[in-house]
């Protein structure tokens, strides 16, 4: 697909991640207001859906789609309706539009915007879904010939995280205090986590509720759209208390998400095959077509890129994680979010997480900040990514978060 050109100029730039081709859904508040309203990105600017619909200039089949603040509405309507409504929104804002002069009032710049978060988490699971990252920890820890756990290549591992500590991109990291046993420890001690490390990720957002098993194709039609996901974890914290039952409060410090919901329809063009199988799998979970897509990714830290990677490296896709998560009969709701795990590719540039740059601190890393082995008190970290067409690029904005010193010890004295 070539570029789709729109009245808004700097929508038919190619070095914008907001083309007419995009239109990822977010929110904002207001200047002088406090309630967020549902918009669109396009180019510079931002569209005022909320405001727009109230106007009566966006109208699908009478519906209310954008008056809550957050997307949750329109993801509840299914399918037909996310269509209809992208539809009507391209024709709003496409070169030539009839509508040109009535919609121009909805438009505001980007620039001075307070982003809110797009939408409402229901519930948050975090896979591990990526075979280089699962192959590099596992020979850290378990070495080579054990890398990946007996189950790896059968099933998409996961864990359920805390939805509450799911944060838009922009918002300050605290270093979180836990319970560390180092190797040299005699006992468990109460300090500051010393390996705080970040996570490439996508994050797959449910926008149709089930209950039961579902199909890998019917959860891709379940799937709404996809964000830019950094799931920061303590690694100390999680080295003691992982086993036997997995990460717990070395994942619930926070989980930032990019500010734009980019849709399946936008990403559609970039659509590729999951990797090849080293052992077949079970029906419920078996390749249906291509599921991944090919969207490079990459890791800024203050500023530098220190990895670069690729969406295509997964093993295992969404609408696979999601189908797995049902065949148990768990429900589903609108808003749940899929992590995909940690995006990594097949050499140390390509790695999506310190633990991995910095070989678990043994090789650390060397950049324009200092040696870094894991995040230090005032870095900022960010994630970068966007699928790039015929003079155009998909992108998600930036995903990005600073970590703060630990506050005094909460029980001291």
């Amino acid at each position: 697909m070539t570029l789709l050109r729109s009245w808004v100029e700097t929508a038919n730039s190619a070095q914008t991640p907001f083309p007419l081709n995009n239109l990822p859904y977010g929110a904002y508040i207001p200047e002088g207001e406090e309630n967020p309203r549902c918009c669109v990105a396009i180019g510079d600017q931002l569209f005022d859906v909320h405001a727009a619909e109230a106007d009566g200039l966006v109208d699908i089949d009478r519906l209310s789609i954008a008056g809550t603040g957050v997307w949750n509405g329109l993801m509840e309507y299914g399918p037909q309706i996310w269509a209809a409504f992208r539809t009507r929104l391209t024709k709003i804002l496409a070169e030539g539009s009839a509508d040109q002069e009535a919609a121009a009032k909805y438009l505001h710049p980007l620039e001075s915007a307070r982003l809110s978060m797009p939408v409402t988490v229901a519930e948050y699971t975090d896979f591990y879904a990526g075979r280089h990252h699962a192959t590099n920890v596992g020979t850290m820890f378990r070495g080579a010939e054990n890398a990946l756990p007996p189950n790896w290549l059968h099933i998409p591992i996961g864990y359920n995280g805390r939805a509450s500590s799911v944060l838009l991109s922009g918002t300050d990291i605290r270093r979180p205090w836990g319970q560390l046993k180092g190797p040299n420890d005699a006992a468990p001690r109460w300090a500051p986590s010393q390996r705080f490390d970040i996570e490439l990720e996508m994050g797959a957002i449910v926008g149709q509720p089930s209950d039961g098993p579902i199909s890998v194709d019917q959860a891709n039609a379940n799937i709404f759209g996809y964000v830019l996901l950094n799931d920061w974890s303590a690694r100390d914290i999680q080295a003691w208390e992982y086993q036997p039952l997995g990460p717990f409060q070395a994942k619930a410090t926070a989980t930032s998400i990019s500010p734009w919901i980019v849709t399946k329809a936008a990403l559609e063009p970039f659509r590729c095959d999951t990797p090849a199988r080293e052992k077949e799998l079970l029906p419920h979970l078996r390749d249906t077509g291509p599921m991944l897509y090919d969207i490079p990714l990459s890791v800024t830290l203050n500023g530098e890129t220190i990895a670069r990677t690729n969406y295509n490296e997964l093993y295992y896709s969404a609408a696979q994680q999601l189908a797995h998560h049902t065949i148990s009969g768990c429900p589903m709701r609108v808003g749940d979010l899929l992590g995909s795990g940690t995006i990594s590719g097949p050499e140390r540039g390509n790695r999506g997480s310190l633990l991995e740059l910095s070989w678990g601190g043994k090789e650390p890393l060397e950049t324009k900040s200092g040696q870094r082995s894991f995040i230090e008190d005032g870095d900022t970290l960010a994630l970068h990514g966007a699928a790039y067409g015929d003079g155009y690029q998909i992108g998600f904005g930036d995903c990005v978060g600073t970590l703060l010193p630990a506050l005094d010890d909460p029980f001291k004295g």
